[in-house]
């Protein structure tokens, strides 16, 4: 029996950061995916120069699958926003990457417009999708220097969770850091990356963040030789921890360290 050509059309697009595969998949049964304006049925199977459509959206056409797994640590300034594109003209972190050949650069969760710090890209859709993902867990750690008085009990509450917004949030380590008085550093781990979760938790106590640095996230710490603006891209053993920590293959190849 022949083998199948092509590659099933729910790993491409997964690959292509459009989502996850059993959402994509959904997308089939739902008849929302044509490729080459057909109806994608399950299991259909895409080609070099095949176009797929999601609903009414641009087509994507299908270029030869390239294995190079890329990953950017780049460290955000405050003041530029996670968007592509900002109907206000304000400065984007895309506007500081490196052009690429293949595919396009997917961030992995964002930091909100007065958060700096560590932000990963990836050209992996199915890498980035499963790094953001909650059932993965990822550590995402985070310095925030503290305008107020912190005691015990407010530590006690922020690590065994307050409600907030009709959810549980809750801090799953914090450090005391540097500082003293009513201006001090802490260090806090979060797993799910909420929007402005760090924020709301000490606001929820009665104090004020006066500066949030994310510094690290899964296996990967922000440089502190890398400036703010700028990147580094990964490779090695850290892409291939990183790719681990959420089950996905990883081509082995050498560590690549090109700054810019």
């Amino acid at each position: 029996m022949a083998t199948p050509s092509g590659e099933r059309v729910h790993k491409v697009l997964a690959r292509a950061g459009w989502g996850s595969r059993r959402e994509i998949e959904r997308w089939i049964g739902a008849g929302r995916i044509r490729v080459n304006g057909k109806l994608a049925a399950p299991g259909a199977r895409v080609e070099p120069g095949d176009r797929v459509q999601l609903d009414k959206g641009p087509a994507l056409r299908i270029e030869p699958q390239r294995h190079d797994l890329r990953v950017l640590a780049y460290n955000k300034p405050a003041g530029v926003v996670c968007t592509r594109r900002d109907e206000k003209g304000r400065a984007t972190v895309f506007g500081d990457l490196p052009r690429i050949k293949s595919g396009r650069w997917i961030n992995v969760g964002r930091l909100d417009i007065n958060t700096s710090g560590l932000l990963l890209f990836t050209n992996h859709g199915d890498l980035a999708h499963r790094l953001m993902h909650p059932s993965h867990a990822v550590d995402r750690e985070y310095a925030a220097r503290i305008f107020g008085r912190v005691d015990d009990a407010m530590l006690v509450n922020l690590r065994q969770g307050v409600n907030i917004d009709l959810e549980r949030l809750r801090f799953d380590d914090i450090v005391v850091g540097d500082g003293h008085g009513a201006n001090r550093w802490y260090y806090c781990l979060v797993q799910r990356g909420r929007h402005r979760e760090v924020r709301k938790l000490w606001e929820s106590q009665g104090v004020k963040v006066s500066r949030l640095t994310r510094v690290r996230f899964g296996n990967i710490m922000l440089p502190t030789d890398l400036r703010a603006g700028r990147y580094v891209e990964l490779g090695g053993t850290l892409v291939d921890d990183l790719c681990d920590l959420v089950g996905i293959e990883s081509a082995r190849h050498e560590t690549r360290s090109r700054r810019a």
